[in-house]
């Protein structure tokens, strides 16, 4: 009679990722092809965080990220197969600079990549095969004898229990979540310093004859313009989409909408830009920019079975938040096969 050996193999964790950002998920992606369940959770309608797109009657803007580059191999790679998979190109804009009351040429060679037919399409192609609840506010995370329970604003206590709870939000939101539970996750999100973005979008029903589609401005309000219809695969209203300063921002973060956009279109008259008879909107990003110097890249806490990913932690842009998601994966993937 012969005994059976008892099972070397681990039961794969079973792991909610909070975020359905470009980090939550390349996080979850990653965590999926190890062969690991994951649900991701996130409060907004749709997946992709910033790299966002605000669309209206006869009319689209890509009105939070505007483009990304790619400088990491890893990340290169991804980029390619966005492109195979036709929801991203290649954005060649005749590019200005203003600055000090004068416009020249960008001399700048780099890369510049875009979702298509919108940014949020990237995005929306990794959560594609993925469990993704959308309309559920995590606002609390609770650990108990037998796992992490989480709850929603929404509906309470999600009827599950997880292994792993792993945060891809903005550094003031994870600390609200974790940081009863994880001293460093209190320390990162309390060292960076989040700054907000004001966007406004204007809509023409002509094509503005202007000698750019896009401009970096060094101004004390704005930092960007862009002809939202020179990316590849738009269509509709001739759409122009225009961010403010960081600085401007956070300073004028309690702005409403409307005196927002007041203050940003007479900014862009003064350099030329007349929104005169556009139709408008605003956007206030609450927490669109912020880094920490050395960058952590990410956090897993073994002992909490807490983690932590997001563009803030690993230099900002997009690139930085994919690259912080594959990491953390890849974090928790070896701590759970090493021996």
């Amino acid at each position: 009679m012969s005994l059976s050996k008892p099972s070397l193999i681990k039961k794969l964790p079973n792991i909610a990722v909070i975020g359905a950002g470009i980090a939550g998920l390349s996080c979850a992606a990653k965590l999926k092809e190890f062969g690991y369940a994951v649900e991701i959770f996130d409060k907004s309608r749709g997946t992709s965080g910033r790299m966002s797109t605000r669309r209206g009657e006869g009319w689209a803007a890509d009105h939070g990220a505007q483009y990304f580059t790619a400088r990491d191999p890893r990340f290169i790679k991804e980029v390619e197969r966005w492109i195979q998979a036709e929801v991203l190109s290649l954005w060649q804009p005749h590019l200005k600079v203003y600055e000090e009351g004068h416009w020249r040429d960008s001399g700048s060679q780099d890369k510049r990549y875009v979702g298509i037919p919108e940014m949020t399409s990237p995005g929306k192609y990794i959560a594609s095969n993925l469990s993704v609840r959308l309309n559920t506010t995590i606002n609390q995370i609770e650990r108990r004898a037998d796992g992490w329970h989480i709850h929603s604003a929404e509906s309470g206590e999600i009827p599950a229990i997880y292994d792993y709870v792993l945060i891809a939000v903005p550094a003031p939101q994870a600390e609200a979540l974790a940081a009863s539970h994880d001293q460093r996750i209190k320390n990162l999100a309390q060292s960076v310093h989040m700054q907000a973005c004001w966007t406004v979008m204007a809509r023409f029903e002509k094509k503005m004859d202007l000698p750019y589609d896009a401009a970096f401005i060094n101004h004390e309000r704005l930092s960007w313009i862009c002809r939202n219809n020179s990316k590849p695969e738009r269509v509709g209203l001739e759409s122009w989409v225009i961010h403010a300063t960081p600085q401007w921002s956070q300073k004028n973060v309690e702005l409403t909408a409307e005196e927002a956009t007041a203050e940003l279109l007479r900014s862009a008259k003064s350099i030329g830009f007349d929104c005169q008879g556009a139709q408008t909107s605003a956007q206030r990003w609450r927490y669109a920019s912020g880094s920490l110097d050395p960058s952590p890249v990410c956090h897993l806490s073994i002992e909490a079975h807490l983690g932590l990913c997001g563009d803030w932690l690993n230099g900002g842009r997009v690139e930085g938040a994919w690259l912080s998601g594959l990491e953390l994966a890849h974090r928790l993937h070896l701590s759970h096969s090493s021996p």
